[in-house]
């Protein structure tokens, strides 16, 4: 459980400090990703974005696992 908690707090400040490169990256903006927009209201689905970094983080945990 200590070792676990150490990797994601390792992660959360490595995503931290890459974020302006993360940014740039492509998700969010995926096709599959549904954003409704009316006047007033601006409603967003992430549904390819989640589904990818669904599988990358299991293939991340499979890993670790090994």
């Amino acid at each position: 459980m200590q070792k676990s908690l150490i990797v994601i707090g390792l992660i959360v400040i490595a995503a931290g400090v890459l974020w302006p490169w993360l940014s740039r990256l492509p998700l969010g903006r995926l096709p599959g990703d549904i954003v409704i927009e009316r006047d007033n209201l601006k409603v967003y689905f992430p549904i390819a974005t989640m589904l990818l970094v669904g599988i990358v983080l299991s293939l991340l945990f499979w890993l670790f696992r090994r």
